[in-house]
């Protein structure tokens, strides 16, 4: 009871209309934050001049698309599994530290046949904003109705199990999984980005924003890699 009347750990949806409007501003300042540093990583990998080997070694073997999908899941239950259990903020900011820089890694290939199919950025410029104005569509819905989306969480964990095991088969029988697919993993980062921002809303404590700004960031970057996905293969 004494750690409930603690300020600090106070649930969002429990705290005054200034405390929330505050937490808000934080946990899309660290989101924006991260996408900047991962945009900085990435930048310093592909001018390493062991890029285009890891880069190889990654599509040869399948593992980006595993990794992309398998480190998703991951991050958004650890995640979920601070907002329950952990208030140190040290720990959060090393789990989105360290997952920023592994996104930049996994997004090694990806960037690199963008850049060489676009002849240029213009292509990962492009699913940026697509994904930017996705977001922010997804998130004001959530936070103008302040409608619960917990119940998407079944359905995300089954998708995800779905996604992993086609993608398993296609790199074991070597079939191209296809635009279809791809489309289908929008929607689920879709659904993931109301299900964080809702969780953010009604799961989260006051002091949880570096948290709350992990999950997201992990949607965001799914939403990105299969928007920039379609892009390189619309013709």
């Amino acid at each position: 009871m004494e750690e409930a009347l603690d300020y600090k750990y106070v649930l969002l949806r429990n705290a005054d209309t200034a405390t929330r409007t505050e937490f808000v501003k934080n946990t899309y300042k660290h989101l924006a934050g991260a996408v900047l540093a991962f945009i900085v990583v990435e930048t310093i990998l592909l001018s390493m001049p062991w890029a285009n080997a890891l880069a190889q070694a990654l599509v040869s073997s399948g593992t980006s698309w595993l990794l992309v999908l398998g480190g998703f899941m991951f991050i958004t239950n650890y995640a979920e599994k601070m907002a329950r259990k952990s208030h140190d903020r040290r720990k959060q900011y090393q789990g989105l530290a360290l997952y920023v820089v592994a996104e930049a890694i996994i997004f090694l290939p990806l960037i690199m046949m963008a850049i060489s199919a676009g002849g240029g950025t213009e292509l990962i410029q492009q699913a940026g904003l697509i994904t930017l104005a996705l977001f922010g569509g997804l998130s004001l819905v959530v936070l103008k109705t302040g409608k619960d989306f917990s119940f998407l969480k079944t359905a995300l964990t089954v998708g995800g199990f779905v996604a992993m095991g086609l993608i398993l088969a296609g790199a074991i029988f070597g079939f191209n999984l296809g635009l279809a697919f791809s489309g289908g993993m929008v929607v689920l980062a879709a659904g993931s980005i109301l299900y964080q921002t809702s969780n953010m809303v009604h799961k989260y404590s006051t002091d949880q924003h570096v948290a709350a700004a992990l999950g997201l960031f992990a949607s965001v970057m799914l939403l990105f890699w299969y928007i920039l996905s379609i892009l390189m293969n619309r013709d």
